[in-house]
């Protein structure tokens, strides 16, 4: 696994504060119908999220809810620095989902970090393309205060980590394209 400098206790702190916040007032989900946590898939395609380098430290592999696969860099357009492999989750009960150990990635949904030409971190309606329409993000409906100041500080702090770094430049640059 690719290792990062984020310690468990930190991660363990992400995870409570964003356990505190919430993008809207009520369960986005009943906009849509869970539509990110029930995609169908294509056959050859795999669905999931992967877990940011070190955020396995805080999961149980076993028991959880998710199935776990180990995935190669190489084969997924991850930024140079990261050579070995990540963990992949996949929610084997969706929408049903234990919330508490849902991935920083999708705590932070419907926001991704984004860093400007000038380097500046910013927060972001996630462009991603996916088999799916988030209405949060379609009708661009706006998003608590204290989700979006979390958000952004929960970044700041996981971009501190030189991997991560790499991650959010390369897929900030890839949308300058």
């Amino acid at each position: 696994m690719i290792k990062s400098t984020i310690r468990k206790r930190t991660y363990r702190a992400i995870y409570r504060l964003l356990d505190r916040v919430s993008p809207v007032d009520y369960d986005c989900g009943t906009l849509c119908g869970a539509a990110c946590c029930m995609v169908e898939s294509e056959p050859d395609m795999e669905m999931g999220i992967y877990l940011l380098p070190g955020e396995d430290k805080i999961h149980r592999r076993e028991g959880e809810g998710y199935r776990w696969t180990e995935e190669s860099t190489e084969e997924f357009e991850f930024p140079e620095s990261w050579k070995g492999k990540v963990f992949f989750l996949h929610c084997m009960n969706p929408p049903h989902c234990q919330r508490a150990l849902r991935p920083i990635q999708c705590r932070t949904f419907p926001l991704l970090p984004h860093l400007t030409e000038e380097g500046e971190l910013i927060m972001i309606y996630d462009d991603t393309e996916v088999p799916y329409a988030c209405p949060l993000i379609e009708e661009t409906l706006p998003l608590n205060d204290d989700f979006v100041k979390a958000t952004t500080t929960v970044w700041r702090h996981l971009i501190r980590d030189p991997l991560i770094y790499d991650l959010v430049k390369a897929d900030s640059e890839d949308r300058y394209e």
